[in-house]
């Protein structure tokens, strides 16, 4: 009965540091994984102009990696380059210029991008509800709702839309 309980610590212990030793090894995986694909990209594109999909794909790397500077040139080159069939192919890589700016704190510049997107499909809720985000950011509390309600007009269900109305409404409620 006395050996009992370190033998449940230890076996705690085990348990534990097992589950942290996967998660780590995961995370290994996964990061040996992206500097794969990261390399490739790179190499590949400095051999010969790529696709707009390499560049875009490159830029998602550096975002990931919060290298923002490399993102945004990526990006500009993918919106160059060939192979984008439609309009609605551009929107994606706009939405992620605007996001880029937009960690770089370059707010006039990320919602110039976000609008784009949206010129370009005007139904892209990820850029409304980004574009909503930068407004708030500028503290332009009005112009944040009307993304937000057009949010809702696509998507009704959309959390963080009606999350981010129902708190700017309260601030835009005059006080009693």
């Amino acid at each position: 009965m006395n050996t009992f309980l370190p033998i449940s610590y230890v076996l705690i212990l085990v348990v534990i540091l097992g589950g942290v030793g996967w998660i780590i090894f995961r995370q290994v995986l996964r990061t040996q994984k992206s500097e794969r694909r990261l390399s490739k990209l790179q190499s590949r594109l400095n051999e010969k102009p790529g696709k707009a999909q390499d560049y875009y794909e490159l830029s998602s790397i550096y975002l990931d990696k919060k290298l923002y500077n490399q993102a945004v040139v990526q990006l500009q080159k993918a919106i160059k380059a060939k192979g984008l069939e439609s309009k609605e192919d551009k929107a994606p890589i706009y939405n992620a210029l605007g996001y880029a700016y937009f960690a770089q704190e370059q707010y006039d510049l990320a919602i110039r991008q976000y609008k784009e997107a949206l010129k370009l499909c005007p139904d892209y809720v990820v850029a409304l509800n980004n574009l909503g985000h930068v407004y708030e950011r500028k503290q332009l509390t009005s112009q944040a709702l009307e993304a937000y309600d057009e949010v809702l007009k696509y998507e009704p269900k959309n959390n963080t839309a009606k999350r981010r109305v129902t708190v700017l409404r309260r601030r835009l409620a005059p006080t009693e």
